[in-house]
């Protein structure tokens, strides 16, 4: 009943606009199948993917404030016919005075300088989406927020508000499986349950705050987040056991992104402030981090580019943690975690051909996870595409890892209106 009211009400307001105004439509209709290539995977189907998706967008311009709408319909026929929808933005924007920008509504948030390894960008990710092919514009999750934009005459600053907390969107065990820590092992759909989210008060909410400045070539920012860890990775007692939870979370970071050396350099750091475990001794719950990463891009040929990003991330109070794991029988990762990722994107036949491989690769936890695709743009309506998704890991309770049954191939055809 919410879902259908929110969606009359959506109509209702495409409806309204004025004649004079300014009104823009289009969208989209995307078939996209996929299937496992490990028999073993115990998820609660064999196709990753099996939905057909048309995505309507509405924008508008008015003399005084702008709304845009992006709204999705699926039906997903994986292991059972699924008919869903859902509002990914639905915001309008509009300016007081000269110094005032306000954006409030459902929207996709985004900063951050990292390609695919996010540090300040602590807003919510779809992991689900991307691990089996669809649009990469759903890596990111929308939220309910309100954001402010404050032009003081020196950089700029962004002000996000989320009233209540977004968790990322993780696999369930219906298309893809995962590692249980509580189980021990990796499990399908009978596993799975959502973790309680924060109580819905006003102390709760997400709070993000965002400081840019040019400094000659290059754009600096200083970010701060105060919420919660977007994934659940602590643990509290309960009368039946263990419950998955988000910890409370701060975060302090700055980066910079600029020309040089031939291409675009970046770097980009971050300390993560576990407030639910500041001496690292409570073992349900995520130590404290510090977290950094540089990165390079350039085009090395005719329609050739290609990046490299390196990520360090050091765990606080490792001893402690080291000490406990060991005592739990549990994985005892690296004090110092290491990701390299490389990007490598080509085009050819006019650019009507786009060939893309991206490798993420951790030699401190041997794992890896590879995607790879093949785009032909047929007409200007018309995209076709195929593509995989690799997994490996010598633990299955690392990041990648915890996914190495996974591996999936799918195709995947667009055609835009």
């Amino acid at each position: 009943m919410l879902k259908r009211n929110i969606l009359i009400l959506t109509i209702m307001m495409l409806m309204a606009v004025p004649l004079h105004a300014e009104l823009y439509i289009d969208g989209f209709l995307q078939g996209l199948y996929g299937g496992r290539l490990d028999e073993n995977n115990p998820t609660a189907t064999e196709f990753t993917a099996s939905e057909t998706r048309m995505q309507l967008r509405a924008e508008h311009f008015g003399n005084v404030a702008e709304f845009f709408g992006r709204l999705d319909f699926v039906y997903d026929g994986s292991d059972s016919a699924r008919y869903d929808w859902e509002l990914r933005e639905g915001y309008m924007k509009f300016r007081l005075g000269r110094m005032f920008d306000f954006k409030i509504g459902r929207q996709i948030l985004t900063w951050g300088t990292g390609d695919l390894i996010f540090i300040n960008d602590v807003f919510a990710k779809d992991y689900r989406s991307f691990f089996v092919g669809r649009d990469d514009q759903y890596l990111k999750a929308p939220q309910n927020a309100i954001r402010m934009t404050v032009y003081p005459g020196f950089g700029d600053f962004s002000f996000v508000w989320t009233p209540r907390f977004e968790p990322n969107r993780l696999p369930t065990g219906r298309n893809l499986s995962y590692f249980n820590p509580f189980a021990g092992k990796i499990v399908g759909e009978g596993y799975y349950f959502d973790p309680p989210r924060p109580e819905a008060k006003f102390e709760n909410g997400e709070f993000a705050f965002r400081f840019q400045e040019r400094l000659g070539t290059f754009n600096a920012a200083l970010y701060f987040y105060k919420g919660f860890y977007k994934n659940p990775m602590g643990a509290v007692m309960t009368p039946d056991g263990p419950m998955a939870v988000y910890p409370e979370l701060n975060v302090y970071g700055a980066s910079l992104r600029g020309m040089g050396l031939g291409g675009v350099l970046w770097i980009e750091g971050g300390y993560f402030d576990s407030r639910e475990d500041q001496d690292g001794d409570n073992p349900m719950m995520p130590n404290s981090s510090v977290t950094g990463l540089i990165g390079y891009e350039r085009q090395v040929a005719t329609n050739l580019t290609a990046n490299i990003q390196w990520q360090a991330d050091m765990m606080l109070d490792y001893d402690t943690y080291e000490e406990q794991q060991i005592a739990a029988g549990a994985y005892v990762r690296d004090e110092v975690r290491h990701l390299l990722t490389s990007r490598v994107t080509k085009k050819l036949y006019q650019e009507l051909v786009t060939v893309s491989g991206f490798v993420f690769y951790s030699p401190t936890d041997e794992d890896i996870y590879a995607r790879a695709s093949v785009e032909y743009k047929y007409t200007d309506e018309l995209i076709l595409a195929l593509g995989g998704n690799f997994f490996h890991g010598e633990s299955s309770a690392t990041d990648f890892g915890q996914f190495g049954l996974n591996d999936n191939v799918y195709i995947k055809a667009t055609y835009g209106f």
